[in-house]
């Protein structure tokens, strides 16, 4: 099983210039620990569960600042055709939760969570 068959083609993303409680209803309302950050058709970022809790804990007013100023910039992204167990090797030692998948024209086809990879390996078991 490879990272494309985990990714819908679509994914659950927002605007560097939305708001920190924007980005937490969105991701409350889908059940997603994290939204890809896109700007036109760029992909720009990831926001993630972790970079809301740490704005909250520094104080940030969440009805104002935005992704953009919180988010990863240019994380790493993977290839659809990465076999679930190297992925999972990947995190295990980088210690992300959320792989951006990229096809090789740049366009981003979703977010596979460790949720994601963790249902994948129980499912190849």
């Amino acid at each position: 099983m490879n990272l494309r068959d985990l990714v819908s083609g679509t994914a659950f993303h927002c605007g560097p210039h939305t708001t920190l409680q924007e980005a937490a209803v969105a991701m409350e309302e889908r059940d997603h620990g994290s939204l890809a950050v896109v700007d036109g058709l760029n992909f720009v970022g990831l926001v993630t569960e972790r970079d809301l809790r740490r704005a909250i804990a520094s104080g940030a007013d969440l009805t104002v600042t935005l992704v953009r100023d919180v988010m990863s910039v240019e994380p790493d992204t993977f290839d659809p055709d990465l076999d679930v167990w190297d992925a999972a090797a990947w995190i295990a030692e980088s210690g992300y939760r959320h792989l951006p998948v990229m096809d090789d024209s740049g366009e981003l086809l979703g977010v596979v969570s460790i949720r994601d990879l963790l249902r994948s390996l129980v499912d190849t078991v």
